[in-house]
């Protein structure tokens, strides 16, 4: 296991257990199955949202961008504050807003209704007569 990412376990060992999965070179951090935040490039970012950004905009934060097809994509995540690394407390509050603002995404997600695709005509089905 990377040592970054085994060092996240403590920093959020109160707020509960967490997990790392490994994705485009990068490490999602989840907790309850739900991802609240990102290390990539030996960073931590946390999850923001329109509830919460003025939080991490507030500590200096920024956004985790990357470049796909020569165009800057800017995720919602944005960096943890470096106060959090050795506060628990200060981490049990930046990864419940993170956390929160997981849950809010997830839940509107959800709650949209999935566009439904017309029925296509069986080929092994022909009309009856």
């Amino acid at each position: 296991m990377n040592e970054s990412i085994a060092y996240l376990h403590e920093v959020f060992d109160v707020f509960g257990p967490i997990s790392a999965r490994r994705m485009f070179g990068a490490y999602g951090i989840y907790h309850s199955d739900v991802m609240f935040g990102l290390y990539a490039a030996g960073r931590l970012y946390l999850k923001a949202d329109a509830d919460n950004v003025a939080q991490f905009q507030a500590q200096g934060s920024q956004p985790f961008t990357y470049t796909q097809r020569a165009k800057q994509v800017q995720l919602s995540y944005w960096s943890a504050p470096e106060l959090m690394m050795d506060d628990r407390d200060q981490a049990l509050f930046w990864a419940r807003s993170a956390w929160d603002a997981a849950m809010r995404a997830r839940a509107e997600r959800f709650s949209k209704p999935r566009p439904r695709r017309p029925l296509k005509p069986s080929s092994k089905s022909k009309p009856s007569a």
